[in-house]
């Protein structure tokens, strides 16, 4: 059996002796309050057994990782549907390009780039009554945790600085991929990207896809089916154009947000979430990469 614990703590102590923590993100002020020393590490097992170290309890904004969720909820809704209005390619661009978004008539590359979550986003309202209530509770849901909530202070800070978002929004607004009002699309957008949670409740959250689809309190939201292609695009879009480089070193499904946070997953095996303030080039986690690599090395479990 895997010494997860022994695992996870020599991967832990090695990455604290690091000089090169990465930078924290600026471009939303209120993510700049957090430390590049931070470093949490949190495995949920399928089985149940949970393995942590380090700030692995503390709260921080899950930002695009986000996005997995409200794809999962959309889905639902929508179906194979779904896929008339996004793509599911990966970009090859930073997250908040839109270049491609003109020139491939306004459908997004695929749902984890900004525009193409802001059409899930717009999904959402369409059907959801109560749109961020309903979308908080179905993540409360899925993690049987009901502290989890919405930091209105970095809601706040992204509709102040998210000028590129609101250009995202009104070019998919222009070519008729977006149903409903840009100004309540991006409301919900931006109280989404900014869900706190913790690296328990992280993995908690992205246990269904790990689990065919059934969460963590044994209660089905998706198909396994629905689960294999959510975590296909993990998989080849979680991480914009660093994603070829994370299946190459790591070789899980995953996402990352620039808030620190990544998850990742082994199927019918197990979940496992990083944080890390600091970032690299590409605006992923600089440790979390790194411990997922070493991680994946060390017990030689991933998908290849």
């Amino acid at each position: 059996m895997i010494d997860f614990q022994g695992t996870i703590e020599a991967i832990y102590n090695d990455l604290k002796q690091t000089p090169e923590k990465g930078i924290v993100a600026s471009y939303i002020p209120e993510l700049s309050k957090q430390s590049s020393e931070s470093l949490g590490i949190h495995i949920q097992h399928i089985d149940g057994r949970t393995f942590q170290i380090g700030d692995w309890n503390v709260p921080f904004s899950i930002q695009s990782i986000s996005k997995v969720l409200a794809l999962s909820k959309a889905i639902v809704f929508e179906n194979k549907r779904i896929w008339e209005r996004m793509d599911v390619e990966p970009s090859g661009n930073p997250f908040n390009h839109l270049s491609l978004l003109e020139m491939e008539d306004g459908i997004p590359r695929n749902p984890l780039i900004n525009a193409g979550a802001i059409v899930v986003a717009d999904i959402l309202i369409t059907h959801l009554e109560n749109p961020k209530m309903d979308f908080l509770n179905y993540v409360r849901e899925i993690t049987g945790d009901d502290s989890i909530d919405y930091n209105l202070q970095v809601a706040a800070s992204e509709q102040q600085t998210g000028f590129r978002n609101h250009a995202a929004a009104n070019l998919l607004k222009s070519f008729g991929n977006l149903n409903n009002d840009v100004d309540v699309v991006l409301d919900f957008y931006f109280h989404q990207c900014a869900l706190e949670m913790d690296c328990s409740q992280l993995a908690k959250a992205f246990f269904l896809f790990a689990n065919k689809g059934i969460c963590i309190n044994d209660n089905k939201h998706i198909s396994s089916s629905q689960a294999k292609r959510i975590n296909a695009i993990m998989l080849t879009c979680g991480f914009y154009d660093e994603a070829g480089e994370f299946a190459f070193e790591v070789g899980l499904p995953g996402k990352s947000g620039v808030g620190g946070g990544i998850v990742a997953l082994l199927p019918n095996n197990f979940v496992i979430s990083t944080w890390a303030p600091g970032l690299n080039a590409r605006g992923n986690s600089l440790l979390g990469m790194q411990a997922l690599e070493q991680f994946t090395t060390k017990t030689n479990r991933s998908i290849f």
